[in-house]
């Protein structure tokens, strides 16, 4: 019997999650100066609303990812649908910081549960070699709202308020939650479009606690997991790989206005270069990771040798923008580095899976957690590493009497921070799996 592929059905329904997510995220990073001028607002203060979603975001990971685990994906993603687009009106009917500030926080606290929940149902729903591509899937979808978002509102901007704007990017998840709901089931032999040749595919390389029916109740082994290796170093790159993804999303756009003299419409499209090398990376990135597995067999070349050099590249190409004086020639080589640290990506989620066991919930939280502790640091710090550098005069001329120019030596260093976390990480199966932890940080 020929196999059903009503897993990659899911795989679509996530990515759609995703991309709305991401659109209701980013709609104000390219709006951000329209946004801080009509509010009176100091770019200090929009530093500070930036990153505010970062910081609910990373806050409630744990909680959110233990959501799902107790009551389930099929549940709980409709919900925090129908929370983000609240989020993003409440946005939309900003009077102020403050008003700002809570549409922000709660943006974040609602999609807190997302990937954590998007990733438990890839690790019941695909085998393992299929994970990393599963996750570069999840991984595009965001770059394409992203992208979208970007592109998008830099045009709208020019016909509409960005109220309005706002309002139009909160409607999609509500209907996408409804549809969800009534299509998902938590396990492929739950579902009635899988047939059996599916199930055994799925089932032969999927624990039986990963493929329980139920929601999984197990008490999670927080002692064992904060003292383990692996998860510092999961934990560790994804801080640092996040606080270098993090420009992209809060000040990249401000950057090619201010730094390059682009107007607001361009560095919308501008910034939708990085974005797509970043899909076209998510999904090259999964299939190379699960290919090299499928033919070595060996997990820790797969995922950390894999995102280890990519990284590493990424660092050397955002460097190099330094020297580069061209807006769209220095965005083509941002991109190109964009491209090689988004193949870290799908790395990074399959290795959550791979290590946990039953534990994915809790690690890819823990994990996404601290990288948004990452993603949110840098994008406070941003304005106040720039005021820095313009106020002592040997960092400026190292600059080139751009504080801009060291913006891209700071994110340039983040990445090669966390090829060095990958090349200390052994990825070994259901490590951080309660029966199997390792007790012992070396």
């Amino acid at each position: 019997m020929e196999r059903t592929f009503v897993r990659f059905q899911l795989s679509a329904w996530l990515a759609a999650a995703a991309a709305l997510a991401y659109l209701c995220r980013n709609c104000i990073v390219v709006a951000e100066s329209t946004v801080r001028k009509d509010l009176g607002l100091s770019e200090e203060t929009m530093g500070f609303v930036l990153g505010s979603f970062f910081w609910s975001y990373a806050l409630t990971q744990i909680p959110g990812g233990w959501s799902g685990q107790r009551f389930g994906s099929r549940r709980m993603l409709p919900i925090l649908a129908v929370a983000s687009s609240a989020a993003t009106a409440v946005m939309a009917m900003a009077q102020g910081a403050a008003s700002l500030l809570a549409g922000r926080l709660l943006s974040g606290i609602s999609q807190a549960g997302l990937f954590p929940c998007s990733a438990l149902s890839i690790s019941k729903w695909h085998p393992q070699v299929e994970r990393a591509l599963a996750s570069g899937i999840l991984g595009a979808a965001m770059s394409v709202g992203a992208a979208i978002a970007a592109a998008l509102t830099g045009e709208l901007l020019e016909i509409l308020h960005w109220r309005v704007i706002f309002f139009l990017y909160a409607a999609p998840a509500v209907a996408w939650a409804v549809f969800f709901y009534g299509w998902f089931r938590e396990t492929p032999g739950e579902h009635p479009a899988t047939n059996n040749a599916e199930v055994d595919w799925i089932s032969g390389e999927v624990s039986d606690e990963a493929d329980d029916v139920e929601p999984s109740a197990h008490a999670v082994p927080w002692l064992q997991l904060i003292r383990s290796w692996p998860l510092w170093m999961i934990c560790g790159q994804q801080f640092f790989r996040s606080a270098g993804q993090a420009f992209f999303y809060t000040w990249f756009a401000t950057y090619l206005q201010e730094s390059r003299g682009v107007t607001t419409a361009k560095s919308g499209w501008l910034l939708v270069i990085p974005l797509i090398c970043t899909v076209v990376a998510s999904l090259s990135g999964g299939a190379v990771s699960d290919a090299l597995f499928r033919r070595t067999g060996n997990l820790t070349l797969a995922r950390s040798g894999l995102a280890g050099v990519s990284l590493t590249l990424c660092g050397v190409l955002v460097l190099s923008a330094f020297f580069v004086q061209d807006a769209t020639a220095a965005t083509v080589i941002i991109g190109a580095g964009a491209f090689f640290g988004s193949l870290a990506g799908p790395c990074a989620y399959a290795s959550t899976m791979d290590c946990g066991g039953r534990n994915v919930g809790p690690v890819f939280s823990t994990m996404n957690m601290i990288g948004n502790f990452g993603a949110g640091l840098i994008a406070w710090a941003t304005p106040r590493f720039r005021e820095w550098v313009a106020e002592t005069p040997h960092a400026l001329q190292l600059a080139g009497e751009n504080s801009w120019n060291a913006v891209l030596i700071l994110f340039g260093v983040m990445y090669f921070l966390a090829a060095l976390c990958w090349a200390m990480l052994r990825v070994k199966e259901g490590s951080l799996d309660p029966k199997d932890l390792n007790k012992e940080m070396p």
